[in-house]
């Protein structure tokens, strides 16, 4: 029964066991599925389900039939427009990463597009080539392909260098996408969690840090190899130093000019994104004027400088894989499957929710695996999404995924009609491009002090995987990265927040006692919380902890008992005791004997219960013992164990578990445990946990329901107040009002308790 009283409440019911309330509420038999259940319903098939499946499987039949045309038409193809002029740009520029010609970057961004209209759940993300992706397949294509590539022993020529590398990234890009497939449809779309936000934010950080060294040789214009190796970084820096006096002063100038101008004007769009229409198209207004100024002033004759050259009308056949660079780039792929994958999810993820949709990560893997698998045919390489692509996409009023068919028109007639128009465009512009869309990932150092408020191992995970990403390279960096973040887990849980609690306000609420002020312990009562699963990692640690927070170890006080009573029974037996009324008298000086000698190779039997039935007085061992008798004080009867917090206890935390609670029962300490989660009791049972000393009467709802108990029970034990009176059926209520303490109505539990016996265990 619960009492409203104004802002305070008054509730009336049993002080419950487990037991006792299992007994007067009939629980529901659930049945729970098996392996095979599951198998069957999964397997199971139906008109509804093989429609939705095939919906599932092609997202576009679902939304496509419900587009409306009249009001999302005109905001898709000016979206469509805008961000099919950044993918030309950026495609060129992100195969700059791939180390292959610009040209192929027109291949990524066209293909993507186009396969995940039909398979894609984001209405709003732009697919194509990242630039984290890019280097990290790029990475792959330089330790397969190095500039000084040679076949039986000759050098050979920088066109069949482009050649080997093109088919380099494209089966590794075709292999990644295999991966993406088959984690889709084995169901592998929860891979993503593993992944945490502070995690994905170091590694793309790192990754846009390797961009911008990556882009150095193209702005200096300088011949500088590749080295995807640890600490390849540094190497890279050391060769762009070295060779600093070879500069091409005409590149150098233009990318800073490129570079200023699209910092700057990115920093106007963001500023007055409210006010404008549409965000200033800086990269095709730079493109355009760069390859004007660059063909009527012949860069390329007077200042030799690096231009993107001829690019390939039309699309060129299909190629199949390579398989022996499977063979060799097999980790590159589930790194680039996985990074790719959970970028783009991510982003995916923002725009789902701010426009309230769906998103199915499992297809998502299927989409980005087929793009990948048929981007990888055609010669190109691995894509993603980018978050800059994506918000011009957006922003510019994109609807849905038919602004990125709209793109892929734009990257169409690029290709296929007006490719030839970017020839005389120099390469360090893209290199500047392609550092102009850094500026988002540049900016997450901010996270570190963010996140150093707001969660210490947080901070580190980002601390770590940048410094692993950034100095052992990608691929090692991000392995490395998961597997701090997993050890992150481990020590949390391994090492677990364990509290002493009190009661606060005289109510049923129970804090931390080191809190604060206005707290209750009641006399004898320790009350220990475990915020964490207890398990074969961390058992011990729990069992540390409880022994120091009730002040000794019980095993020790058991064994030093046990110890104490064969010297007591020596000792009667050769007369140098005597009992009386008063207890034991010492009648003759007692030689001391070494506890080795008294072990007397019998250790085993220190640790089994105290048997006093065969001595003609019951030992209190809180009051004086024979001066050459010494046992360890206890100044607790009871120890209540919160196990709110605890979701799961293995095989070996019960081992553990058992042993403790039975060596404090053996020194006459009630245990008492509350807050169990549902199936708890009935694993300990199937796991034979309990016996004749450790019992499942020692399991209470509450943390209060155990303290009444225990107040309940030593108040009868002491007091002659308290008359013993058997009723059938009696349940034992209280009140509990959480502004005035506890209170008692006619309190019965098969005894009857005056009300003000209880009342006055609360103004102890």
């Amino acid at each position: 029964m619960v009492e409203p009283v104004g802002n305070h409440y008054v509730v009336a019911r049993p002080v419950y066991s487990e037991k006792l309330f299992d007994e007067e509420h009939e629980k529901l038999h659930r049945y729970h599925k098996t392996f095979w259940d599951h198998l069957k319903l999964y397997f199971r098939c139906s008109p509804e389900r093989v429609k939705k499946i095939a919906l599932g499987l092609f997202p576009v039949a679902s939304w496509l039939p419900a587009y409306h045309f009249k009001e999302w038409i005109l905001s898709d193809i000016v979206s469509g427009i805008n961000t099919g002029l950044v993918s030309v740009l950026q495609g060129l520029a992100f195969a700059l990463l791939v180390n292959v010609p610009p040209g192929y970057g027109l291949y990524a961004a066209f293909f993507s597009v186009l396969v995940y209209f039909i398979f894609g759940t984001s209405r709003h993300i732009s697919v194509g080539p990242f630039p984290v992706l890019s280097l990290m397949v790029g990475g792959a294509v330089v330790r397969l392909v190095p500039d000084d590539f040679t076949v039986n022993g000759t050098l050979v020529n920088i066109s069949k260098i482009d050649e080997e590398r093109v088919i380099v990234a494209a089966s590794v890009t075709f292999l990644a996408g295999i991966l993406q497939l088959l984690m889709g449809i084995l169901q592998f779309g929860f891979v993503v969690i593993y992944l945490s936000q502070s995690l994905i934010s170091g590694f793309t950080t790192a990754a846009a840090i390797h961009v911008v060294i990556s882009q150095l040789k193209f702005m200096f214009q300088l011949t500088v190899p590749g080295f995807n190796k640890p600490f390849g970084i540094i190497y890279t820096l050391e060769s762009v130093f070295s060779q600093i006096t070879k500069t091409n002063i005409a590149d150098l100038v233009t990318s800073l000019i490129v570079l200023l101008i699209v910092f700057v004007v990115k920093e106007l769009n963001d500023r007055y994104k409210a006010k404008l229409p549409t965000p200033i198209p800086i990269e095709l207004l730079v493109t355009v004027l760069a390859a004007l100024i660059s063909y009527f002033a012949k860069f390329e004759e007077k200042f030799n400088v690096a231009v993107v050259g001829k690019l390939e009308e039309g699309f060129q056949a299909p190629v199949a894989p390579d398989i022996s660079v499977f063979q060799r780039c097999i980790g590159d792929s589930i790194s680039i499957a996985i990074v790719g994958f959970a970028v783009g999810f991510s982003v995916a993820k923002v725009y789902s929710i701010k426009h309230d949709y769906p998103l199915d990560g499992n297809q998502e893997l299927i989409a980005f695996g087929l793009g990948n698998i048929v981007g990888g045919s055609f010669k190109g390489f691995a894509s993603s999404t980018s978050l800059s692509r994506s918000g011009v996409q957006e922003s510019t009023g994109g609807k849905t995924q038919i602004a990125g068919i709209i793109s892929a028109v734009i990257v169409l007639i690029v290709i296929v009609a007006i490719g030839f128009l970017l020839e005389p465009l120099q390469k360090s512009v893209l290199a500047s491009l392609a550092l102009g869309n850094l500026k988002g990932m540049l900016m997450q150092f901010k996270e570190i002090g963010i996140l150093w408020k707001k969660d210490k191992y947080d901070c580190a995970i980002w601390v770590v995987t940048f410094l692993a990403a950034l100095f052992l390279g990608l691929d090692i960096g991000l392995a490395a990265a998961v597997a701090f973040q997993l050890l992150t887990v481990v020590i949390r849980s391994q090492i677990p927040s364990c509290t002493v609690l009190a009661n606060v306000g005289r109510s049923d609420i129970y804090k931390n006692r080191k809190d604060y002020t206005d707290i209750y312990e009641p006399e004898g009562v320790k009350i220990f919380r475990c915020s964490s699963p207890i398990f074969f990692a961390n058992v011990e640690f729990f069992k540390e902890k409880l022994i120091t927070a009730v002040g000794f170890n019980p095993l020790r006080v058991l064994r030093k008992r046990n110890k104490a009573l064969r010297k007591i029974r020596k000792m009667l037996k050769k007369g140098e005791l005597e009992v009386t009324s008063k207890g034991f008298i010492c009648m003759a000086n007692h030689t001391p004997e070494s506890d080795e000698e008294l072990d007397n190779n019998r250790i085993e039997e220190l640790d089994q219960p105290t048997d006093l039935t065969d001595l003609p007085i019951h030992i209190d061992w809180s009051t004086d013992l024979p001066p050459t008798i010494s046992v360890p004080r206890v100044d607790i009867h009871s120890i209540v164990l919160d196990f709110s917090a605890v979701s799961f206890l293995d095989v070996s935390a019960m081992r553990v578990l058992q042993k403790i609670l039975k060596e404090f029962v053996r020194i006459d300490i009630d245990i008492y445990i509350v807050g169990t989660h549902e199936g708890f009791l009935d694993k300990l049972e199937r796991s034979a946990f309990f016996d004749e000393e450790i019992k499942p009467s020692m399991f209470f709802l509450t943390i209060h329901d155990a303290v009444l108990h225990i107040l309940l029970k030593k108040d009868i034990a002491s007091s002659p107040k308290l008359k013993l009176t058997e009723e059938k059926g009696s349940n034992n209520h209280c009140i509990i009002s959480t502004s005035r303490g506890l209170r008692s109505r006619e309190h019965k539990v098969g005894l009857l308790v005056p009300a003000a016996a209880l009342h006055s265990l609360w103004e102890m």
